[in-house]
């Protein structure tokens, strides 16, 4: 894309126009927003820039808009597809000195936050007021919530409580061309026109730069119980999922960790909350949630009653706060501990949730087929398996040319179970070359087309989701 470079002129334009100490140049800022969690990819931006203000934003976006310099939006760089890479170069706009809560209305049970606050001081900060905002990534003690909006993040408790989407109440944002607006508003019900703010939530920064978030709250509950559930098949852990949703029950968590997974993450914590016996091959961790204890106790025998049907081991339940906060450690690192030990790419696949066990199977066939090694684990109360494959002795000519070719076998076949490619992580850089699979030409068309009218120059957050 012919994007203009960034010239001496335009870095004094930007200190002369925002002050210097948010327009930064030196080699150290440039390699921190040069990559994100995805890989190992690396794209420096020629100039990172910093604002505090709505107005700061736009008076960037107007400049870059005339002068078609090229703009990627950055959170904490937490992101798993390369989302908030610079990879044609030009500004990276990093949003971490807007992280402020703006407005906390307990009246209401909402809050408007800017996008850099981190998202679990924003779940405490409203936990104080015994509120509670449920979506919970893994990162969540890093990752802001404005990243958090641009992937339509989910975690844990969206077997539940659901995903980002079903909180964000209004939105205000930058347009490409530097105009600042409001994407909807404060109300719980809204059928006045088409829904920008869904439009923008999951967006990935492709259509404008989210600078204002208002979420909705729902009261805090009092109690839960976690439970460890060892399967001695992993597929069986997998149709024990459905079993127990088919009962009537709907835990705040549902979790799926096979073998390596859990002994990965266990190496990694140096953890001994949990013991290996030699036959288990997966584990569901199960969380109640609710404000009478006896309800979740009764759950938790139902839950025991269901699973017994299946070849287990000892159930273990968590007896204080430190077990459970050791156990939640253990599901949320798997992913740092995976990338710890190898090479890897994690692939995101999400499928209705009665299909689980035939999309395990197909994980694990493919593998065989193209020589791959994966570690599997997440959120199976929703059909969200994530996927690692790690690299171990593949050879770099297979990992680079014959890798590509098993991962669009994988898709093909989640797609056919009636899934798409990404269930919270986006489709970013890393997923784009797939899109043919889950959408008709006709489909990838209309969402081209979406993006031309928020950003006709295409400068914002180019070479993301689509091939261009």
């Amino acid at each position: 894309m012919p994007f203009k470079k960034i010239t001496d002129q335009d870095i004094q334009y930007f200190r002369h126009l925002l002050g210097a100490d948010k327009v930064l140049t030196d080699a150290e800022q440039i390699s921190r927003c040069a990559s994100d969690h995805t890989e190992d990819f690396e794209y420096k931006p020629e100039l990172v820039i910093q604002p505090t203000s709505p107005e700061d934003v736009s008076r960037v976006m107007r400049y870059c808009y005339e002068h078609n310099i090229c703009v990627t939006p950055r959170g904490a760089g937490t992101g798993l597809s390369g989302g908030a890479l610079a990879i044609f170069g030009g500004i990276s706009l990093d949003m971490r000195k807007m992280n402020k809560i703006v407005n906390l209305d307990t009246e209401n049970f909402q809050i408007t936050v800017e996008p850099s606050m981190i998202t679990e001081e924003l779940q405490n900060a409203v936990k104080e007021k015994g509120l509670f905002y449920p979506p919970d990534p893994a990162s969540k003690g890093s990752c802001f919530i404005g990243g958090n909006i641009a992937e339509n993040s989910g975690g844990p408790k969206a077997v539940k409580y659901g995903v980002v989407k079903d909180y964000v109440l209004n939105l205000e944002v930058v347009l490409p061309n530097g105009d600042i607006m409001w994407t909807g508003a404060n109300v719980l019900k809204n059928a006045t026109g088409y829904n920008l703010t869904q439009l923008v939530v999951g967006s990935e920064g492709t259509l404008c730069v989210v600078t204002k978030i208002v979420l909705r709250l729902i009261p805090a509950v009092k109690n839960d119980l976690l439970l460890l559930v060892p399967f001695r098949k992993a597929s069986e852990a997998c149709k024990a999922v459905n079993a127990i949703c088919l009962a009537g029950i709907t835990p705040s968590a549902l979790e799926f960790m096979e073998r390596d997974a859990l002994e990965c993450a266990i190496k990694y914590y140096q953890s001994s909350v949990v013991s290996l016996a030699d036959d288990i091959q997966a584990h569901l961790l199960i969380e109640l949630d609710g404000n009478y204890m006896e309800q979740l106790l009764k759950e938790a025998e139902e839950i025991d009653t269901i699973v017994q049907q299946f070849d287990i081991g000892a159930i273990l339940i968590a007896e204080s706060a430190e077990q459970k906060l050791s156990l939640w450690k253990l599901r949320r690192i798997v992913g740092e501990a995976v990338k710890g030990n190898s090479i890897y790419k994690e692939e995101d696949t999400v499928v209705p949730r009665a299909y689980l066990p035939q999309l395990l199977d197909s994980v694990k066939s493919i593998g065989k087929k193209y020589g791959f090694h994966s570690v599997c684990y997440g959120h199976a109360g929703d059909g969200n398996l994530h996927v690692n494959i790690v690299k171990g002795s593949m050879s770099d000519d297979d990992w680079n040319n014959k890798l590509p070719l098993g991962i669009r076998e994988l898709f093909t076949e989640v797609v056919k179970l009636g899934g798409t490619l990404s269930g919270e992580h986006g489709i970013g850089l890393v997923q784009k070359g797939y899109m043919d699979i889950a959408f008709s030409q006709q489909q990838l068309q209309l969402m081209k087309s979406i993006k031309t009218i928020f950003d006709p120059k295409g400068i914002l957050n180019p070479g993301k989701i689509f091939i261009d």
